[in-house]
């Protein structure tokens, strides 16, 4: 079959339409990726926002919880076990290190004893490691309580039973919420481990 110049002009119009088709196409796909683009950024910048608002809640929230906790932990410290001084909210540097401290209380004389209190909305495993951490470092902080005996007591909102014992185990005193009071939540045998 013989192709005419008729044929060819109808194949060249198609294939110029077919080409203008394809060119539209592809700005499409490009306004498209770019919307695509300019929402993804969207998003991210929404994520970090949303981010630095959840961070900003749970320090927040951090603070209810180390608020909540300070009056009962005072009649704890001072009825139970003696304490003449208690600071909320210890924080020290010294030579570039940091030592953040949410209890910290301790009297002198015969006793001779500090004791250090950290709160947790949400105990976990970590916990365990980060508060046997700042012990370990509060003599380092601390030279004027050098001699002291030295304890803990890791309260607690939240704390799952496992969590409980092997917080015991480690020698600390378990404090928890009950009626929006906390107290010692501790086996009659406990012996606690002075740091």
């Amino acid at each position: 079959m013989a192709t005419t110049s008729e044929d060819v002009w109808r194949l060249l119009a198609e294939l110029a339409t077919a080409q203008a088709e394809l060119t539209a196409a592809q700005k499409e796909t490009d306004r498209q990726q770019k919307e695509t683009e300019r929402r993804q950024q969207e998003t991210d910048r929404q994520l970090r926002e949303l981010g630095q608002q959840i961070g900003g809640l749970g320090a927040k929230f951090g603070s209810f919880t180390e608020g909540l906790a300070l009056p009962s932990m005072e009649t704890i410290l001072r009825q139970r076990f003696g304490m003449e001084v208690i600071s909320p909210s210890v924080r020290v540097t010294k030579d570039g290190q940091h030592l953040e401290i949410d209890v910290l209380a301790y009297t002198n004389g015969e006793l001779n004893t500090a004791y250090i209190v950290e709160v947790k909305s949400h105990a976990r495993e970590e916990s365990i490691t980060q508060f046997k951490s700042i012990l370990q470092r509060f003599r380092g902080f601390f030279s004027e309580h050098k001699d002291k005996k030295l304890y803990g007591i890791l309260a607690a909102v939240d704390l799952y039973p496992e969590l409980r014992e092997k917080i015991l185990q480690e020698g600390f005193y378990v404090a928890r919420i009950h009626d929006q009071v906390f107290e010692l939540d501790i086996p009659d045998n406990f012996q606690p481990r002075p740091y």
